[in-house]
């Protein structure tokens, strides 16, 4: 958890300045975690709330460094096999930063709903079956 935490600090903290009590919002407990490591660097997490039928996917985060190299595809490619192999999520969701709408729209997700506001970064929902 030290090292998810750690990059989500980096990312969402540092770089967005989103509020640390924003952050981290006491949810982590009711969630399962991932951590992507490529040549041995911890680099990349997630985490997957799973509520009823659905897999919200959250807290998805890559080290500057590491972006545009493939890392946050095969994250989010290992998340959505994962939880494919639950027979009780029909659905995975996620609010999506505007400006990665495309890169989850490549993984087969797609926009409903009016575009909104979280931690005062414009995001839009997706989702797709699971």
């Amino acid at each position: 958890m030290e090292k998810c935490f750690h990059i989500r600090t980096k990312v969402f903290i540092d770089e967005q300045k989103v509020p640390i009590e924003e952050e981290m919002d006491g949810l982590d407990g009711e969630a399962e975690h991932y951590l992507l490591f490529v040549d041995g660097v911890a680099c990349g997490t997630a985490r997957v709330r799973l509520l009823e039928k659905v897999a919200k996917i959250e807290r998805v985060a890559v080290l500057k460094s590491f972006r545009g190299k493939d890392a946050g595809v095969r994250l989010m490619r290992y998340i959505m096999d994962d939880i494919g192999k639950k027979p009780d999520v029909e659905t995975l969701k996620l609010g999506a930063q505007i400006q990665v709408v495309g890169f989850y729209k490549k993984l087969g997700f797609h926009c409903y709903g009016e575009e909104f506001l979280d931690a005062g970064i414009r995001h839009r929902w997706m989702e797709r079956d699971s």
